[in-house]
């Protein structure tokens, strides 16, 4: 019984992990608890980010991975073991080989510890991709042949702007704009207008459920609970989604800055691609609402949403399992 290949969304958000020939068999919040009085580990995944918000003091939910690379080393290699082993797939006598995504302008060293984490959790060989081009593999786009492809990846702590042609980055840009940095913003905002505590999955909640960051695209509202700052006993208010896009609008234009930086640096005749085939989003953020067309509006070029946003990165990361031979052999 041989080990089988695996690919990993080592996200900060959430953890995808792709086996070969079998798709995508994991996907849990990148979350692990842990008892400080005994240092052990008690969740992993979905369980773990149930308590977040919700434990008692010597219970902390720890999220390892900040800004897309590892903020702490220890509880990321737990995380990746426990999901590891879960998967069963290591072989008798062998190791699994591991394709791991990072962003794209992480330093020598993040890159070393995410290749660490991986091996310790049980890699034989452990591979790093970029996570743009993979995601643009995942989304479907053909990123060999001598066109422009653009491609938008909004993640839970990254946003990762790229263009690619021929099967590798042109240009690229990598900022800690994202999923995670929307609810903080919604937190702030409710914080200070209604004077009202609010924790991250709430902030998340209003952003998937009536969050926009296109003026007047949408008019929802929401009943939320929380913590009010004055009196200190718990409140209700309503927002709305005309609050929620003034909330988001500053981090927004920072992506959308992000992306016209790229565009200026690309090369002309691979600009004229893009106008052709548009500029397509993944990543979590792709399914914040209104995001597709504020993109379009301001870069003035088509931008379509990846069939499964969420999951393109793991697809990409799976597609190039199946070549794995040949990527082995293109890097050593």
């Amino acid at each position: 019984m041989f080990a089988k290949d695996i690919g990993i969304d080592l996200g900060t958000a959430n953890v995808l992990i792709h086996v070969k020939g079998q798709g995508i068999v994991l996907n849990e919040p990148s979350v692990v608890a842990i008892d400080k009085n005994v240092n052990k580990v008690l969740a992993v995944g979905e369980e773990a980010r149930r308590m977040v918000g919700r434990t008692p003091g010597n219970i902390v939910a720890i999220r390892p991975l900040k800004d897309g690379v590892i903020a702490d080393f220890d509880v990321t290699e737990t995380m990746l073991r426990h999901f590891i082993n879960k998967l069963n797939v290591k072989g008798f006598l062998s190791k699994p080989r591991i394709l791991i995504c990072c962003p794209t302008n992480i330093t020598s060293v993040e890159q070393k510890a995410i290749r660490e984490a991986a091996e310790k959790s049980g890699g034989k060989k452990v591979y790093l991709e970029e996570e743009p081009k993979v995601a643009a593999i995942g989304a479907g786009m053909d990123i060999f042949q001598p066109s422009g492809n653009m491609v938008v990846d909004i993640g839970g702590g990254t946003t990762d702007v790229a263009v690619l042609s021929m099967g590798d980055i042109v240009t690229s840009a990598s900022i800690k704009m994202a999923g995670d940095k929307f609810d903080t913003e919604i937190l702030q905002y409710i914080k200070k207008e209604y004077k009202l505590l609010i924790g991250e999955r709430t902030a998340e909640n209003i952003k998937i459920n009536i969050g926009t960051v296109f003026p007047g695209s949408r008019n929802e509202e929401m009943e939320i609970r929380g913590r009010d700052m004055v009196t200190g006993l718990p409140r209700t208010i309503t927002v709305n989604s005309k609050e929620v896009e003034l909330a988001l609008r500053e981090s927004v234009s920072v992506i959308v800055q992000a992306a016209k930086n790229v565009l200026e640096k690309t090369p002309p005749e691979l600009s004229a691609d893009i106008i052709d085939r548009g500029v397509i989003l993944t990543g979590g953020g792709a399914l914040l609402h209104g995001i597709d067309q504020l993109l379009a509006e301001e870069l003035k070029v088509p931008v379509l949403v990846a069939e499964e946003p969420m999951d393109s990165v793991a697809i990409g990361t799976g597609i190039m399992l199946e070549n794995m031979d040949k990527i082995a052999s293109r890097r050593f």
